[in-house]
């Protein structure tokens, strides 16, 4: 993926005093500018469609690609994310997610994050849903 700079990158803090290190995300995240929410995304295609029944991996993939084009109509990417919110039905859903994430955001760039498990989400079929917090510098 083409890797651009910003004339602010975000300030990433690993291990605030006091607080254990972190190994998959950065404990605090700061930026300057402009603030990006977006909703959950669901691992719908264009069309509405479920991608990846049963399929944890197939269906963060989707979700990371419906993020991107969030991110995108808001003029921001993957770099510009301070925080993910992961909402999966099972915790062994984790790494899958992971892998679709390092597929946008390299391990020296990773956002603030929460990671939770839910007993469903909106839709039965569905195993993760995913939401992003963005601030792209002006």
């Amino acid at each position: 993926m083409a890797h651009h700079e910003h004339m602010s990158e975000p300030t990433r803090i690993p291990a605030p005093a006091g607080v254990a290190p972190a190994a998959q995300y950065a404990h605090v995240v700061m930026g300057t500018g402009r603030f990006v929410a977006v909703s959950g995304q669901l691992p719908l295609d264009e069309d509405g469609k479920l991608v990846g029944e049963g399929d944890p991996a197939a269906q963060a993939r989707q979700v990371f690609e419906n993020l991107r084009r969030c991110l995108a109509a808001a003029g921001a990417t993957f770099e510009d994310v301070v925080k993910l919110t992961y909402f999966v039905t099972d915790m062994a859903h984790l790494p899958a997610v992971r892998a679709a994430r390092a597929t946008h955001i390299p391990d020296d760039r990773l956002p603030a994050s929460s990671a939770v498990q839910v007993s469903a989400l909106v839709r039965p079929e569905f195993l993760v849903e995913i939401e992003a917090f963005a601030v792209v510098s002006e």
